[in-house]
Order: C-alpha cells, then structure tokens, then sequence
C-alpha cells in the first residue's frame, strides 16, 4: 500500500494536494489535520504543543520529529499495526492525541479514515468500512456504546481510550464486546502514551503495562516517574500510583487533587469510583466529582456532585446508601445534582470550573 490519499468527511483528497496546499478544508478540523499533514511531509523537524491545561497551567513544549517517530513505533509494535490497514481518525491534531494517530498512521503507512470529532464518530463513516485502529475519549466510547454503531466495538480491531480515565460501568460494559480495547497512559510531555491497559478479554487487567524500553518508578510522594529512550529527560508526574513491579502499574489518582480532611488524605478519583460503584446499585449511570470546601472543625469538607437530577426520594436514597456502603470519613457531608460538568477541550473534566458553579473557588 502507498499512502497518496486520505478520506476525510467522506470525500477523499489526494496527498499531493494537501502538500501544495490545493486542497481546501471546510471545517478547522480539516485545517489541523491538512496543516500537520503538510509540515510532517515536508521533514519539518519540531512541532510545537500545547500541553491540556487540565490540571495546571497549559505550557508550549516542543516535540521532536525522532521522538513522534519513536512514540508511533513503539505503539505500532505493541497493537501489532500493519501497513494498507485503516486507521480511524476522530480526534483534533491540535492535541497530542489527534496529532499522533496521524503520525502512527503515516510511519506504519495505514489508510486514513477522518472525520470532524463528535460523540460518536462511527455514526459518520461507511457502515460497512472496516476499521483496524481507532483511538477515543472515555465520553466518546460510551457513545458508541449506547448507539445503533456499537457492533463496532466487535468489529474493530484495536481501540485505544484516553485522555481521562475510565468508569467500572463503561469497562463492565466494554468486557461484552470483541475488539481489543485498550486504556492508554500518557502526556503530551510523553509524547502520547507510554502504556498500554488491557480492558476487555482473557488479557483484562487492572494494572497499565508500559512498553518496550519505558522504565518506572515512584518518588517520595508515590508519584509515577518515567523514562524512555527518546525522550531527554526523567518525567515527573503528579500522578499517585501503585507499582505492581517495573512493567505494571495502577493509577490511583493525582497528587495535586488530594484533600485533606480531619487529617486523613482523600483521593478524589478513587472516591468517585467508589460512588458511581455505589450508584450503580440503584440504576444510576452518572458521572460524579468529589471537591471540598474548608470547614473549621475538618479543615476541608468533603462535597459531591453528580451530573443530572434526581426525584427527592432518590436524593434519599444516595445518601442512605452513601452512609452504610462508605468508611464515615469518606462520606461527602453535601452532595449537589443537576450540575452541568465542564470539559477542557479535549474532552477531561475541568475539576476548578466544574465546581465553581456550585460557588467553590
């Protein structure tokens, strides 16, 4: 297979047209798509990133064309890709994880498939197209999931999800369906992911398994550290981690959302699995965030919010169930529901902006 052609939105555009800048976008996400695609084949030898800002303030960083090509090669090798297979492209190259499906594509030489991101990117390409790779967000997973395109997530054969992690209800799900789906682990300073979890399958595993020539460890804050041949320095992450040993690992949560109350350490991410665990049990598929307020006895006070409303009678039963299924000092000491959760652009929840609607700064 030679690659001089992509298909995006439906219609195909030749390479040749996008290098002398002939072919003409009409959406922007065909505009970053076209634009990288012409610096990449141009031997442009850095790109510019800016990292998500989720957690912290964005920052430009450059990447380095060996280091994308390192990055690809090593997903390549880990999925088993294969050159004249198709690649699915629904995410925005103005991010490291649109950007590097694009590059995993164009150095195992894969057919593109691209359309403009949206909840459920299956419902806009040829039902009977079949896709090999494809990498999706968390909210877009559960899209296909509940839509008539879930076969997709049989005939698929590799899925990889990123970008913020996974609910238990969405991997109980993903366990009923063939494709090989996977949770990923990285950072635009780590060029995209550095492991791999396997979620579904005789492999299902709850722990991340890092690829080939990545080495782990943990700091004193049991924060993740990660080095890898193409990149220059040792990274140091404000991740909580468990380490398993020096290949597998279990991501807990992040050091810089740790509350605090009445003495005892609260990691909000593993509470919210905890709850929308809980929630479940009463029929309740929503996504929750747990912030907290000072409070002069605990010193923060854990609060709860739950996307969407609920009866009264319901309302009760949360905090009943709250109340015997939790330790007493994990119990939020007030919830709020129906509150609209905002999302940076790539799709992870804005935790500050999330809770501020709740008048929490």
């Amino acid at each position: 297979y030679t690659f001089d052609t992509l298909t995006i939105n439906g219609r195909t555009v030749r390479l040749g047209d996008v290098l002398n800048k002939t072919a003409t976008p009409l959406t922007s996400f065909e505009a970053s798509l076209f634009s990288f695609t012409e610096k990449w084949f141009n031997d442009e030898e850095e790109f510019e990133q800016n990292t998500s800002g989720s957690t912290g303030t964005p920052k430009q960083i450059r990447l380095r064309r060996s280091q994308m090509i390192a990055s690809a090669e090593l997903t390549q090798k880990a999925l088993q890709l294969k050159a004249g297979e198709t690649a699915l492209i629904c995410l925005d190259p103005e991010y490291i994880a649109g950007k590097m499906m694009l590059v995993r594509s164009y150095v195992t030489n894969m057919k593109i498939e691209a359309v403009n991101p949206s909840a459920n990117p299956f419902q806009d390409i040829d039902e009977q197209l079949a896709i090999d790779f494809a990498a999706l967000v968390p909210a877009q997973i559960h899209a296909v999931i509940h839509s008539k395109q879930s076969y997709r997530l049989n005939t698929t054969r590799n899925i990889i999800i990123g970008g913020a992690a996974l609910n238990e209800e969405t991997k109980a799900m993903l366990s009923d369906f063939r494709a090989n789906v996977f949770a990923t682990y990285g950072m635009t300073e780590t060029v995209s992911h550095i492991a791999l979890q396997h979620i579904n399958g005789a492999e299902a595993s709850d722990y991340f398994t890092v690829m080939d020539g990545i080495t782990i460890d943990r700091d004193n804050r049991d924060c993740l550290k990660i080095r890898a041949p193409y990149l220059n320095d040792e990274v140091i992450t404000n991740d909580i981690v468990e380490l398993k040993d020096e290949k597998h690992f279990k991501w807990i949560g992040r050091s810089d959302n740790v509350i605090n109350t009445g003495g005892l350490k609260i990691v909000p991410e593993r509470l919210e699995a905890k709850i929308e665990n809980i929630l479940a049990l009463l029929g309740i598929e929503k996504r929750v965030l747990i912030s907290s307020t000072p409070d002069t006895v605990l010193g923060n006070k854990l609060i709860l919010l739950i996307e969407g409303d609920f009866p009264a009678h319901i309302r009760e039963s949360i905090d009943t169930i709250l109340r015997r299924e939790l330790p007493r000092y994990e119990v939020p000491k007030e919830f709020h529901t129906n509150i609209p959760f905002v999302f940076t652009k790539n799709g992870k929840i804005n935790r500050s902006e999330t809770a501020r609607q709740i008048g929490i700064r």
